[in-house]
């Protein structure tokens, strides 16, 4: 079984049932032009298997997604002479597992986000408890064996 589900847009785009823009794929995982993007050259590395949340993938498959997406990654950063390339893993708005990577260049969308996203996570009362709970939140992790 491949996994796929006839409702999910990326498993359409992977069996071929849609158009994309492929970039580049291996065995396990396909990298494509986003339809929707933040910058030139804004691209998608999905798995070819359909697993909502990247952290359920199988150790194979992480390593061939992260894998392509450092390829891709160099070839963004070398085509659109980025200061460097966004990486995220998201899944909530479509639920399959994708990367987006994007070219970025001081001052431009994309970095602006990210520096108001960290401004942003200094401030609040509410991340401040968070950030006052850190040693609690470290032992938390550090003690359970499920892990």
């Amino acid at each position: 079984m491949n996994g796929r589900t006839d409702d999910c847009a990326f498993c359409t785009l992977i069996a071929g049932k849609a158009p994309a823009y492929k970039i580049m794929e291996n065995e396990l995982s396909l990298g494509i032009l986003d339809i929707n993007p933040l910058a030139p050259g804004h691209c998608l590395v999905l798995p070819k298997r359909h697993v909502p949340w990247w952290h359920d993938l199988s150790e194979e498959e992480v390593k061939s997604l992260f894998s392509l997406a450092r390829l891709m990654a160099q070839r963004l950063k070398q085509k659109f002479k980025s200061d460097f390339i966004s990486l995220y893993a998201r899944g909530r708005r479509i639920p399959h597992t994708h990367i987006f990577l994007i070219p970025t260049v001081s001052g431009d969308l994309t970095d602006r986000f990210f520096n108001a996203l960290e401004k942003f996570q200094e401030s609040p009362e509410e991340l401040i408890k968070i950030k006052n709970s850190l040693e609690l939140i470290a032992a938390t992790l550090l003690d359970n064996p499920s892990i």
